[in-house]
């Protein structure tokens, strides 16, 4: 009886909420193209561009390239690296439809300490930038997207302003030069502008980004995982009604800071945290857990929630406070976005007027039913 009125609110919830945001669009015209991007992870085996669905995405990012340590140029010196670069780049160009294409450089793997030397010297500054305009216009790329994981105190963020100011000179100089379009310039970003969860108090350089980014991925997921394995958590949880670790918070923190809205871009994620369960009897948004659950430290893509559920039997769960969706069955937890929140989310952003969404990443969909649900709503 309660799971039955649980889902019946859930469902009164959703039908509110969109009334809501559908009123909201109606009087806002967009004048810009909305971006449906996605990452595309370069270790990806048996899921090559051309496997891409591309009349689901406006946008796809290479993830990753990672320049030298020494010189902070990218040396594409491997032919088979070359090689795949241009096969991406030409594949999803010969799509129907075509996409633009970026390639990230970083990424969580990459870490904070390499950026924080390059960007802390202007000579080293400008040999990454430059190399990065070569390297785009080498392989066919529309842009670049800078993936710095993350910023580590007030030092590395001015030099980050100053990275970005010098890096839109060169594209803009550049295009002036060949006369080509300028290089898109996208980055991606903390889920907050001004609160960081360990560290000392930091804020991006708004005004530098606002200016120097076409736009910005704001990363609205890994609020909770491995790294707190006493309770489950909701890891890209629209609301928290305890703290400001939420999608919500964090998008209105990127609003608040000055950043033009039709620059922020939601993060969503394909894949799901797991915790095991202390007792599998309490097993709600923050019950007590013991260690990570299921997937390699603790992860599962979406496709891997879906099989996970149904070979399992798994109890699935609405959570109405965080606006997310977990699995159960015995001691395994599961928490994860499924084409019903994703529905809430996207809802959400529109009602603030962004620019769109992107995924991370393109492997974790399970037939392309969250990537479609998405892309169809933004249509609307």
């Amino acid at each position: 009886m309660a799971a039955a009125f649980r889902a019946c609110s859930y469902a009164v919830f959703l039908t509110a909420f969109f009334a809501t945001s559908s009123m909201a669009s109606d009087h806002y015209s967009y004048d810009y193209q909305p971006i449906k991007g996605v990452y595309y992870p370069s270790w990806a085996q048996d899921f090559g561009p051309s496997s891409i669905n591309t009349k689901l995405f406006t946008h796809v990012y290479y993830a990753f390239l990672s320049p030298n340590n020494v010189t902070f140029k990218f040396h594409v010196d491997d032919q088979a690296q070359a090689l795949q670069l241009l096969n991406f780049t030409s594949t999803l160009r010969a799509k129907k439809p075509p996409v633009k294409t970026l390639f990230s450089v970083g990424g969580a793997a990459e870490g904070a300490a390499f950026f924080s030397r390059m960007a802390a010297d202007p000579s080293s500054r400008a040999a990454f930038v430059h190399s990065s305009v070569e390297v785009a216009r080498k392989f066919g790329f529309d842009g670049v997207d800078l993936d710095w994981e993350f910023p580590q105190d007030s030092t590395d963020m001015q030099n980050l302003a100053y990275l970005l100011d010098e890096w839109r000179v060169v594209v803009e100089k550049e295009a002036g030069a060949t006369g080509r379009p300028p290089l898109l310039l996208t980055a991606a970003v903390y889920y907050s502008a001004d609160t960081f969860l360990s560290g000392p108090a930091r804020a991006y350089p708004s005004v530098s980004i606002s200016k120097n980014r076409t736009w910005i991925n704001v990363m609205n997921y890994d609020y909770h995982g491995k790294w707190d394995p006493t309770a489950t958590g909701a890891q890209a949880a629209l609301f928290d009604p305890k703290s400001n670790v939420s999608t919500s918070y964090g998008l209105g923190s990127w609003i608040r800071v000055g950043v033009p809205r039709s620059k922020l871009i939601m993060g969503l994620p394909l894949y799901g945290r797991t915790w095991q369960l202390k007792d599998p009897r309490f097993h709600g948004v923050g019950a007590p857990a013991v260690d990570v659950g299921p997937g390699p430290d603790g992860v599962l893509t979406y496709a891997e929630v879906v099989k996970f559920n149904r070979d399992h039997k798994a109890k699935v769960v609405y959570d109405l406070d965080t606006v997310s969706v977990y699995s159960v069955a015995g001691t395994s937890w599961v928490g994860y976005d499924d084409t019903t929140t994703v529905t809430v989310k996207i809802g959400y952003a529109r009602g603030l007027k962004l620019r769109g969404y992107f995924f991370w990443a393109v492997t974790g969909d399970y037939k392309w039913r969250i990537s479609k649900r998405a892309s169809q709503l933004w249509s609307i």
